[in-house]
This record gives structure tokens, sequence and C-alpha cells, in this order.
């Protein structure tokens, strides 16, 4: 409605009706004019301005006003080739690091900020020069002139999109380079692209205008603002009409489009809803394995019910004084039907840790792992055939579905909501649109989306956030998976809202055998829908443990230090919250020894010196309790100074000012 109204505006009135008038003289013009403007009258030569010829006439004795008329179409075409040519180049040039890759990307981008260093008229003519003379190679040395400008505008707008959940998940379906430019990134940064090419045009006309003044552009018998204006500047001071009236018409004609792309700015600028822009709706390929062969493909070779086996999982990337470990040596094992939950602060490397496994990570970041098998296949191994890339994008694509923590960057703002469910079906279930539309109506009304039909017709932004995250899972359920990574699905959620997602998570363990990996900073969520936590801190596990045994047998002072920072309906309200002292440790910052050692009570020389190894814990019993620490909470006292709420006091004040937790 805002955006509405600034069009409604004085500016928006009148940069309308200024750009109505200029294309409808552009397209009638000629067809009312074209004849009269070409006749000759050897009568009346190089005639001043009269009733007859209110601009007066040429060498050849035609009229100025109607030539300057009919001279519109032209004009307009070739300012609007020009702007189209550096819009296409633009746009291909600032894709470069998302269709070349990051490397030649550089290069490309590193080429494009010079070239925008220099003026875009002396671009021209140094184009002009080399192409040469005439209307079409004009069109091409304006276009290429003005495409840095557009290349650098497009990659910064590509940037922050290629960055979008919803662009890794289409890399994950194995959609080429250039599907995902067309399909996902371009109708998302459409709108400031129109805006730009809009500002754009004016500058192409007034440029296009200088060249044929020069007479670097059109060349007779044609003619077009600029060829006027060189021919009349002869007589300039007999007629000064017969150069100013198409000069006028250069001014105008520019200040349209000028004020078209400020009013369109505004109107972009006011108009906060994602997803405005109706992008083209290319037609999905068509992909005709089976859901059967997804399935053997995704089958185990060896019969065992172990759906995921990670072992000794490096992260790192690289740093100022070399690669920086954010994991360290994570290893677990997820069976089927199991519920695995990822405990830590902020920084634990929770998060990389399940986007490694997911293979969702690219360079600079390294993976690297004594192995990843997921259903039997060894996701460390490259891809040496076509045939195994695509067996292993049908295996991560059908059975691994990844629910992240935003879903507002996970789904592309610019497709339905059922659309982008029913893509899934259509690229790894081999379903055609109706039907893949119908299962993405009642994946959504499984998960309690209230009116599925009809919410599959709108967009994400019409969803709100509980609902999002919602069809987020169920977007995961499209293709039956049979894991599940949630990371932080809970995240910035109301507490019923959160409740539902929980339920929901845990309805569908139970009803469909999946595997669940949740990820969260609150443990009390993850106990109400697992059955083992693992406890991260600094890159590694620290604690493995039963939950149903977490408030009674955790054993790693982090891990008791992390449950009594949650408050339940037993916390003395008139006591100070329990809190851990200090700060996370930084991948790059890793003392030796156990990396807790600063802010555990229990510390001694030894866990400053030497780092524990995840080992079975002592006296546990349960066989699958593991813990990394020298001096683990065995008794009630250690527990309760494990413990033991941290006066605000003692807190270490950041340079802010503030205590820090």
């Amino acid at each position: 409605m805002r955006a509405l109204q600034t069009l409604r505006g004085p500016l928006g009135i009148c940069a309308v009706i200024m750009l109505a008038l200029l294309l409808s003289t552009a397209v009638l013009a000629p067809l009312l004019w074209g004849d009269a403007a070409e006749a000759t009258n050897t009568s009346d030569l190089n005639a001043p301005p009269s009733a007859e010829h209110p601009v007066g006439t040429d060498a050849l004795g035609r009229d100025l006003l109607l030539r300057t008329l009919v001279a519109t179409r032209l004009t307009i075409v070739l300012a609007l080739g020009a702007t189209g040519i550096a819009l296409v180049i633009g746009v291909v040039l600032g894709a470069a690091p998302l269709l070349l890759g990051r490397r030649l990307g550089r290069i490309v981008i590193a080429a494009v900020n010079i070239a925008v260093a220099f003026p875009g008229i002396l671009l021209a003519l140094f184009m002009s020069v080399i192409l040469g003379v005439g209307e079409f190679a004009a069109m091409w040395a304006i276009g290429i002139a003005g495409a840095p400008s557009f290349a650098r505008f497009c990659q910064t707008l590509i940037a922050g999109i290629v960055e979008r959940d919803f662009v890794a998940a289409a890399r994950t379906a194995g959609q080429g380079r250039v599907r995902i430019l067309i399909r996902h990134v371009l109708p998302n940064i459409a709108e400031p692209l129109i805006v730009n090419a809009t500002i754009a045009a004016g500058s192409a006309l007034l440029t296009f205008a200088g060249l044929s003044f020069l007479g670097l552009g059109v060349q007779a018998p044609a003619y077009d603002w600029g060829r006027l204006m060189m021919e009349g500047l002869s007589r300039i001071y007999l007629n000064p009409l017969a150069a100013l009236a198409p000069g006028i018409a250069v001014v105008l004609a520019g200040l349209a489009f000028t004020l078209s792309g400020e009013v369109l700015a505004k109107a972009y600028a006011v108009e906060t809803l994602p997803g405005a822009v109706s992008g083209a709706r290319g037609r999905m390929r068509r992909l005709r394995e089976s859901r059967a062969h997804a399935r053997s493909a995704a089958a185990p070779g060896d019969g065992s019910d172990v759906v995921l086996e990670v072992r000794n999982l490096r992260v790192s990337l690289p740093g100022a004084h070399g690669a920086v470990s954010a994991v360290r040596g994570v290893s677990l094992t997820l069976g089927a039907g199991d519920a695995v939950g990822i405990v830590g602060e902020s920084g634990s490397g929770k998060s990389l840790t399940a986007l490694a496994i997911a293979q969702l990570l690219e360079e600079p970041l390294r993976v690297e792992a004594d192995t990843i098998r997921f259903h039997g296949v060894e996701l460390t191994e490259p891809d040496r055939t076509v045939g195994a890339k695509r067996t292993r994008r049908r295996l991560l694509g059908a059975s691994l579905a990844m629910v992240f923590q935003d879903p507002m960057t996970s789904f592309n703002p610019t497709i339905r909501m059922g659309t982008q469910l029913a893509e899934v079906s259509r690229f790894h279930g081999g379903m055609t649109w109706k039907q893949a539309r119908e299962q993405a109506t009642a994946r959504l009304g499984s998960v309690r989306i209230p009116s599925p039909e009809q919410r599959a017709r709108q967009y994400p932004h019409e969803f709100s956030g509980g609902m999002r995250q919602r069809a987020m899972i169920a977007m995961g359920l499209m293709a039956q998976p049979t894991v599940v990574i949630a990371d932080e699905p809970t995240t910035a959620l109301d507490v019923t809202v959160q409740k539902q997602v929980l339920d929901l998570l845990t309805a569908m363990r139970r009803e469909n055998g999946v595997a669940v990996l949740l990820i969260s900073h609150d443990v009390a969520v993850v106990r109400q829908v697992t059955d083992r936590i693992v406890v991260m801190y600094a890159g590694r596990i620290v604690e493995e443990v039963s939950s149903d045994d977490l408030a009674d047998a955790a054993r790693h002072p982090y891990t008791r230090a992390l449950i009594a920072a949650v408050p339940d309906m037993t916390t003395d309200r008139d006591a100070p919250l329990a809190t851990i002292p200090g700060r996370p440790v930084g991948p790059a910052d890793v003392p030796a020894g156990c990396a807790y050692a600063a802010r555990c009570p229990f510390a001694s020389a030894r866990c400053r010196q030497d780092d524990p190894a995840l080992a079975p814990a002592a006296d546990s019993a349960d066989p699958r309790h593991r813990v990394a620490c020298w001096h683990p909470v065995t008794s009630a006292a250690d527990v309760e100074r494990a413990e033991a709420p941290v006066p605000t006091a003692a807190l270490p004040i950041t340079a802010a000012g503030e205590r820090r937790s």
C-alpha cells in the first residue's frame, strides 16, 4: 500500500505522465508523421520557425518538429537496447563467483572493479573506436561501457542471496549453477535491478545522443535526436530551435527515465514485503528416476540399523596464522529411529558439525573425517563418476532432511510455498507436478498448518514464524527421509509454538521411524525429544549421556553448569541465577590441555597441560555414557560445587561495560 501511495504522489504522477507521453510518441509518431517527416520542399529550405513549421526546416526543407517527434522511436529503442546489453552482461559478470567458482570469479570481479573506476563516457568512446561507427555499433559500445556498473551492483546483490539456505538446498538437490541463478537468484534481485536499469536507461539515452552528435552514432539517412542536434548546430545563430528542439527532447526523455527510476526506488524502499516480484517460473526438468531407485540407493548395504556413522570429524578454516580448527574430532552414531541432541554454547561447533555431515560446507572451510558413512555410502570419498555423483545426490536429497534455524532464509521468497515443497518430490520422487503439489498440500496439513490448500498458494512472508518452521519440517518430510537434522528449530519462537514444533518432531519420529539429530543451546528443550545428548565445547564432544540420566548422571563440570543455568519451577527466585563464569573459547584461541579449564572449578595443573580423551564414564550403568574430563563430577558435593551460582559481581566485565555470563 505504501508503494502504491508513492506512485500516486506528485513525483510519481509526473513520472508516469512523462514516461507515458514519451513511449506513446515513440510508438505513434512514425505511424502518423513518418512520411511527412521525410517529405522534402526545395522552395522552403532552412526556413525559420513559422506557423506551418514551428521549429523550421532543414537543408532539404523537411519539417524539424516532425523529424524530432519521429526520431523518438529510434532514440528510445537504441537507448533501451544499450541498457539491455549492459544489464545482461552485467548480470553475467556479477554472477561470475556463482557461475565460475570463487577463484575465477574473483578475477572477473577484480577486472570489473578496475573498469568501474573509468568514466562511462570514456569507455563508450573507446568501444566506439574499436567497434566502428553506426547505430548498432554505438548501441553495443554504450552497453559494454555500462556493464561494469551493473556487474558491481549485481555482484553485491547476488552475494547476499547465494548465502541463503534455500540456495544451499538447491545445490544439494543437484541443480546446476545456471539454473540456481535463473530460478533462485534473479527473481530475488529483480526489484532493485529493474530500478537501477530504469535510471541507467536515461544515462544511456544521453550518452547515445552524445555519440550521434559527435558523428559516431546514427548515420544518414537514419536520424535520432543526437544527429538532429549535430545538423542543427551549423545554423544555431540563424535558427537556434533547430538544435534546441532535439536537445530539449533529450533532456525531457532523460528526465522521464530518471524520475521513473527514482519513483520505483522509493516504492521499492517502502515495500518491505519480500516476494513482491513475480519472477519467471521456469519449468523444472523431469527426473525419470523412480522413488524405488532412490530408495535402493539409500538402503544400507550390511543390514545394520545404523543409518549415520561419523568418526573423527574435523572442520577447519584459514586463519591469520594457519588453519583454525572449528570442529575437533567429533564422533557419533545414529541408528534408525534414534533421537540424539547436540547441546552447547554458541561457537561450540554444533551447527558446523551438522552442516559438515549434510555436505553443505564449501571452501574455504575444509572438512576431514576418518568416516562419514550414511546408509552404507562413504561420503568422504570423492565422486569419481557421474553415476556416483547422482547416487550421492539422490541419497542426500531423499534420505537426509535439514531443518535450518531461520526458515525465512530457507525459503525462496519469490516462490509459493506449495511449489517449493513440490520441487522436492519432483526432484527426488519422480512425481508429476500435479502429484507433487497434492503431496505438498498433504504435508502442510500433516504438520498442523490450517487451511493447507490456501496456504500452499501463499508466499513465505505470509506465514507466521511458527508456521514457517512447521512448513520447513514439512519440506523435510516430502521425500520421506530417514534422518532429519534440526538446527535450532525452536529459536525465537514463543513457548506455545516451541512446544508444537517439539511435539511435531516427536510425532514424526514415532510415526515415520525417522532418526532425529537435534541441535540446540537449550538443554531443557533437547531433553524433551531425544534419547541421548551430546555435549560440545570448543569444537569437540566433552560428554555423551542418556537424556533420562542427564540430571543425575552427568559427569562433566560443563554439562552440570549447563543444567544449572536452566531455571525450573523449583529454582529459588531470591537466589542469583546460576551462570558459567568467563566466556567460551574461540576456535583460534583453544589453549593447551582441557579447553574448559579456565572456567572449571575443578581444574588442576594436569587439566591445563593434557587434553582428556573421550572415554567411557567410570561407574556408569550406561555403556554408551562417555566423558572427557580428568576430574569428573561423582559426588553430591561435586554437583553442588559445579552448579553453584556465580555472583554477578564476580563475572568479567566486557569492553562495553556489561557483565559477561
